[in-house]
């Protein structure tokens, strides 16, 4: 989230002060759930010294300085908060990360580990688009294995082998240009990352 939410208050400002801290009954910001302010308390469970938010009947846990705690862990593994203080100006810089309209929010759906250190955001329409390319190069490649078997145990008749051989051959080609074009595609993203980009020497 842009610092830029993060501005004015009695108790939080852009200086060189760090944000105050968050305390249950707080009534705060969490774009990454909704639009709409949720109230802070303490753990409902008492087990561990976190604040905690519900949203969509699941506990949602957080520490002082609003920093995303998963529930089987007891400290943070993000490098940037995820709470904001229920103000004026924060409400105004959320509603125009939502297009000022609840019905435009975006679902995140979180699948990071705390320890990940980088985390790439992908629309849902890119993961099937290669989830769809995954499946038709397997499954070709999955034709070809089934047609060297036949080719093998000789249940294919020799004059066929060649016919045969040149649809596997066009058919592997197709799937392999495809997937060199989906790859460089992603290791356009990669290379903003620090795992560089995949198949480089």
């Amino acid at each position: 989230m842009p610092n830029s939410i993060r501005t004015t208050s009695n108790t939080q400002t852009t200086t060189n002060h760090a944000p105050a801290p968050f305390k249950a009954g707080d009534s705060v910001l969490c774009p990454s759930l909704s639009s709409s302010p949720f109230i802070l308390s303490n753990d409902p469970r008492g087990k561990r010294d976190l604040l905690a938010l519900t949203h969509d009947g699941s506990y949602f846990y957080y520490d002082a300085q609003g920093y995303f705690v998963p529930a089987s862990d007891k400290e943070t593994g993000d490098y940037q908060p995820s709470l904001f203080h229920d103000t004026e100006a924060n409400r105004q810089a959320i509603a125009t990360l939502y297009s000022g309209s609840q019905t435009n929010q975006r679902k995140v759906i979180d699948t990071t580990e705390a320890d990940d250190k980088e985390a790439v955001l992908l629309s849902a329409f890119d993961l099937r688009d290669i989830a769809c390319d995954i499946n038709g190069a397997a499954t070709a490649l999955y034709d070809v294995g089934q047609l060297l078997a036949l080719i093998h145990y000789d249940k294919i008749e020799t004059h066929t082998v060649p016919a045969m051989a040149r649809l596997a051959h066009d058919a592997t080609d197709t799937w392999a240009s495809l997937l060199y074009e989906k790859l460089e595609r992603i290791n356009n993203t990669l290379a903003m990352t620090s795992y560089g980009k995949e198949g480089s020497q």
